[in-house]
């Protein structure tokens, strides 16, 4: 990951804290939550400030990369570790991860580009499919 990038991320993370989950610029009222990920080869902690879906008792995160051509390299690590805690607002709890395939998949994947058109772009910038993952309270 590049440091622009890590730096990005680091603000993102430092006003999410600060406010409670609330951040502005391109994610101004949208939902966002910290998805906290072991890396699959390093082992080290990652954070990764994401949108989320809320999908019954469960929160849907999506492997956009904005639109890149390959995954994030977060979804590598859940897949690898599935067993990692978000941060949501105020409160910090653990998730186990997986991926949502078929029609869950598509239902909430259609549902995210109605709430964030934004998605609609990335989908249109890629030949992958982009996956979704759901995260479920352990």
């Amino acid at each position: 990951m590049s440091n622009e990038r890590n730096d990005w991320n680091a603000k993102i993370i430092a006003e999410f804290r600060a406010n409670a989950g609330k951040v502005g610029g391109p994610f101004e009222g949208g939902t966002l939550l910290l998805l906290h990920t072991r890396g699959a080869k390093s082992g080290q902690e990652r954070i990764n400030p994401l949108a989320y879906q809320q999908v019954g008792d469960g929160l849907a995160v999506f492997a956009s990369k904005g639109g890149a051509p390959t995954n994030p390299d977060w979804f590598y690590n859940v897949k690898a570790n599935p067993n990692v805690t978000v941060e949501v607002g105020t409160d910090t709890f653990d998730v186990r991860a997986r991926v949502a395939e078929g029609e869950e998949r598509n239902r909430i994947w259609e549902r995210q580009k109605e709430l964030m058109p934004g998605f609609a772009e990335y989908e249109q910038k890629t030949d992958r499919q982009i996956p979704v993952v759901i995260l479920e309270r352990v």
